[in-house]
This record gives C-alpha cells, sequence and structure tokens, in this order.
C-alpha cells in the first residue's frame, strides 16, 4: 500500500476521507487484528512477509543453548528444502526466504527475537522449545502466525494457528508403558519409575504413564528434575528403592545417559523408555554408549532416520550431499518434515488465492491427510486433537545414521481414544 504524505495539515475530517478513497483505489483491506493485506498484481492477497517476489519463513532456533545440535539440524534441513523448493520455481511463483533468529534457549532473548522478525515473516516453520513457545502464545495468536513448534506438549493444542506435528508427549507414555507390556514383560502389580523435567514437558508426558499405569493395574514412581539436573545417582538410588520394573524418561539428552548410565553401574539394570527429546546420537559416542544399547528404547512420532522410507533415504542422500559432514540426526528428518508441510500449506493457500496469514492458516487447517513421505499422514482439521495417533519405537544402534534403528513400525497408541475421551 502506498503512503499518503502530505507537506501540510488538513481537517481530521478531510484526513480520514483521503484515507478512505486511497484505500478504495489500492485494493488494500485492514482485518480486526490489523493485519494489513494487499491484492498482488498475480490477484493473490499478501499481508506480513510476502511480496510480490518473496515468501519469508521465520525460524527462532537454538543455535548456541543446549539444543544447539538440534537448530543446527532444523536450520540446514529447512534451508535445503527452501534451496530446493526456489530451484524448482518456489512457491506461488515467489521464493523462499528463512530468517533465522537464535534465543539460545533463552525465553526473554525469544520474546525480542519474535517482536524482532514478526512483521516480516508469514509462518513460522521452526520455534524450538516449550518454555519458547508459552511465552509467545499470546503474540502467535494475536498475529494469526502459523507456528510449528518442535515442541510437543498437549498444552499446545487447541491453538488454531499452533501445531503439534504428531502426537503429544502424554500419548507417547502410553505408548511406552504398553511397549513395556507388550515385549518386557511388565504386569499388574509392578512399578514403573518416571523420571521427567519440571514444566509442561515433564507434567504432560506424566499424564499419559500414570494414565496408563493405572489402567494396567500398574503404579508410577515419580521423579521430577530440572533441566540444569545432570547427575541423576540420587533418583537411580530412589528408584532402586522402590523396585521398579522399567523407567520411563522425559528429559534431555544429557539427562537420559546419566539415568541409563548410573543405572547400570548400580545393578538397576531394568528397560528404560525415553521420549524423542530424550536421545541424541552424540550419546553413542560417550561412556554410557554400552547401556544404552542395552537397555533404551524410544518412542517416537517420526521414523528413525535410516529407516527404509524412501522419502526418508532420499532427504538423508540430499543432506548428506549438501551438508558434507555434518550429523544426520532426527531433527534433520523433523525440520525438512515441517518445513515440506508448510510448504503445502503456502501452496494450498496460494491456489485459493490469498497469502495473508489467516488464509495460511486457514489452508493449513484445511489439510486432512497431510503426507510428506516421511513418517505417518497427519490430519490438522481438528484443532483440539493430536495431529497424529501412531508412534515408532526406536533403539540406539551407534553404526546407523542417526544413532537409532526402527524395532516397531508406526502403530496407533493403545487405548488413545479412551484416554482423550477421559482428558475431555
Amino acid at each position: 500500500m502506498n503512503t499518503f504524505h502530505s507537506r501540510h495539515r488538513a481537517a481530521a475530517a478531510a484526513l480520514a476521507g483521503a484515507l478512505v478513497l486511497l484505500t478504495a483505489v489500492t485494493g488494500c483491506s485492514s482485518k480486526a487484528d490489523g493485519e494489513k493485506t494487499a491484492g498482488g498484481a498475480d490477484g493473490v492477497r499478501t499481508g506480513p512477509g510476502v511480496d510480490a517476489t518473496t515468501i519469508r519463513l521465520g525460524a527462532l532456533t537454538d543455535l548456541t543453548g543446549p539444543y544447539a545440535t538440534l537448530g543446527k539440524s532444523i536450520v540446514q534441513a529447512q534451508q535445503m528444502w527452501a534451496d530446493e523448493t526456489n530451484a524448482d520455481g518456489g512457491i506461488c511463483n515467489r521464493k523462499i526466504e528463512i530468517v533465522v533468529k537464535d534465543h539460545g534457549y533463552d525465553v526473554q532473548k525469544a520474546v525480542t527475537a519474535y517482536a524482532d522478525i514478526a512483521p516480516d515473516v508469514v509462518a513460522l516453520p521452526e520455534v524450538i522449545g516449550s518454555p519458547v513457545v508459552a511465552a509467545l502464545l499470546d503474540d502467535i495468536r494475536r498475529d494469526h502466525m502459523l507456528t510449528f513448534p518442535q515442541a510437543w506438549a498437549a498444552s499446545l493444542l487447541g491453538k488454531e494457528s499452533v501445531q503439534v506435528l504428531g502426537t503429544t508427549y502424554d500419548l507417547d507414555m502410553i505408548a511406552a508403558v504398553d511397549f513395556l507390556t507388550r515385549t518386557k514383560g511388565l504386569k499388574k502389580g509392578d512399578s514403573i519409575g518416571h523420571v521427567y523435567f519440571e514444566g509442561d514437558y515433564g507434567a504432560n508426558a506424566l499424564q499419559g504413564s500414570t494414565w496408563a499405569a493405572q489402567k494396567a493395574g500398574m503404579k508410577i514412581v515419580p521423579q521430577k528434575i530440572k533441566a540444569t539436573d545432570t547427575d541423576l545417582s540420587a533418583q537411580v538410588s530412589a528408584l532402586r528403592k522402590a523396585g521398579v520394573k522399567a523407567v520411563l524418561i522425559s528429559a534431555g539428552p544429557a539427562q537420559t545417559a546419566s539415568l541409563v548410565g548410573v543405572a547400570a553401574s548400580r545393578g538397576l539394570r531394568v528397560p528404560v523408555v525415553s521420549s524423542a527429546p530424550g536421545f541424541a546420537p552424540q550419546l553413542m559416542k560417550t561412556p554410557a554408549a554400552p547401556a544404552l544399547a542395552a537397555m533404551l528404547n524410544i518412542v517416537s512420532a517420526a521414523p528413525a532416520v535410516s529407516s527404509d522410507l524412501p522419502g526418508v533415504r532420499a532427504m538423508v542422500a540430499a543432506y548428506e550431499k549438501k551438508y558434507p559432514g555434518s550429523l544426520v540426526d532426527a531433527g534433520v528428518l523433523s525440520g525438512y518434515n515441517a518445513a515440506e508441510l508448510m510448504g503445502a500449506d503456502l501452496k494450498k493457500a496460494c491456489e485459493s488465492g490469498s497469502l495473508a496469514r489467516q488464509d495460511v492458516v486457514k489452508a493449513h487447517r484445511a489439510q486432512k491427510n497431510a503426507d510428506t513421505g516421511l513418517g505417518t499422514p497427519l490430519d490438522f482439521s481438528d484443532v483440539n486433537r493430536p495431529a497424529g495417533m501412531k508412534t515408532y519405537v526406536l533403539r540406539p544402534d551407534a553404526d546407523a545414521a542417526g544413532g537409532v534403528v526402527g524395532v516397531e513400525d508406526a502403530h496407533a497408541v493403545p487405548d488413545a481414544e479412551a484416554y482423550l475421551s477421559a482428558k475431555n
């Protein structure tokens, strides 16, 4: 929209009339939330982050904090997608540009970074960290900014513009309890330890494990920890004293390595099942590697990077070619998958004639069988339900791409519908 300048101060009524006339002439409209959209030369409406030649996406990532390795993988994978997309002509005859901001897993830095880029991007295919997403929720919803968090707490459901990609932490832990009963001999009357981070991540995971254990006639022995806790000796001692037959962990890679390593050294050689964020391939180069290989499984909404799925194999090959020497981990798969899904939303929005933020969100919510070939199809149409209901079970393997191999293919989370009904 052109800006009206005048050297002389006109009367308020005359100025208002001029602005109304200017809006009518240029075909601009103003939404209730203040977002302005304009019709481009190609007839496609645009808004913040979109002009006649470019679509800008934002990434609020961690490149210097505890999840720096994950952040680097996601950023590089999404840049690879953008380069591939641009080489094929872009989306809606526009090139894709990704604006990256590093918050170092510091919530205040993330709030500042969002304020910096929000006026200039149409959507966020990457936001790392449950605390970060929680701090930005009001702004994201106000701005109708379609956001794909690298976080899977059920508390993020029910927000029109925020999309959890896959299952939520509680569903993963329900699947973990099922895996233990089916394959590790756990039975009614047994106790299961659950080590979990304070905050949305751990609390949501504990909800799922507690529900599943009660349904199976078992007991959860909870051990809450902080993200700064990296020596879990005290927790292992408490769990050993409680006589647990297995342990669940919903924390970070450092905590998983400590838990498994200490448990093995103290004779608590029981099965351990982690949420996906609790494992990183670098762990297989630490002293804990033998114990991890022997005791750990991972429940994940995404397949192993070493999967034989054609889409995964093609993506991994392209990544290794573009970034030789870079680690290929779950972040690569997660980042590329999110970018592919965002691209599909932008294409659908373009076909409907508008790349304004609210219309990108609308296009996203119309997707009922989004399938990138990198996992299971996802349904985004019900804002109150997880997009995916299926999980994979993986195990560590130092020789495999991404440090893990598949144990069980994607399958529906047992009793998930009963659990969701009970929650509601």
